[in-house]
């Protein structure tokens, strides 16, 4: 493993909230969910409103910790599907248990932005938003294999 900075350290900037108590494989993109940020980080989130969509990382924290990952699997469990390396997929097993998602954001109310698309369960910790800003965060020519469509 790569040797980690000094001083690193992850601290939870909200929490998310919503229906879903255990994950689920499919129906992300219908969920909503507020993320309710540490109130004392309120006025960071002041221009965010003006953005359709955020991109939020977050800990996946019910994932078991220390577990032996195979390096290689089947993407989404599929044998039918190539043998690839495990960060080539986007399977939440991974060495360090951060989530990523591009979600639409419906509104900010205080310290709370409702958001659409989360794949995140009630609970979840949320360690850093970030704007969606088209042709910044979208590759234009960005390449694919064909079992990532083709499934």
């Amino acid at each position: 493993m790569a040797e980690q900075p000094s001083g690193m350290n992850l601290e939870a900037i909200g929490i998310v909230r919503n229906d879903v108590k255990q994950p689920v494989r499919h129906g992300w993109s219908e969920v909503v969910s507020d993320i309710v940020i540490d109130s004392r980080l309120a006025e960071a989130l002041d221009g965010l409103d003006e953005f359709s969509h955020l991109i939020v990382l977050y800990w996946m924290h019910q994932l078991t910790p220390g577990r032996k990952l195979k390096l290689k699997v089947h993407p989404m469990g599929k044998p039918e599907l190539p043998l690839v390396g495990r960060f080539a997929t986007r399977s939440p097993s991974r060495p360090n248990p951060v989530g990523q998602a591009t979600v639409r954001l419906l509104e900010r109310r205080g310290n709370i932005l409702k958001v659409k698309g989360l794949d995140a369960i009630d609970g979840t910790p949320v360690i850093d938003i970030k704007p969606y800003i088209p042709g910044y965060d979208l590759a234009a020519d960005a390449k694919t294999p064909k079992w990532t469509t083709n499934h």
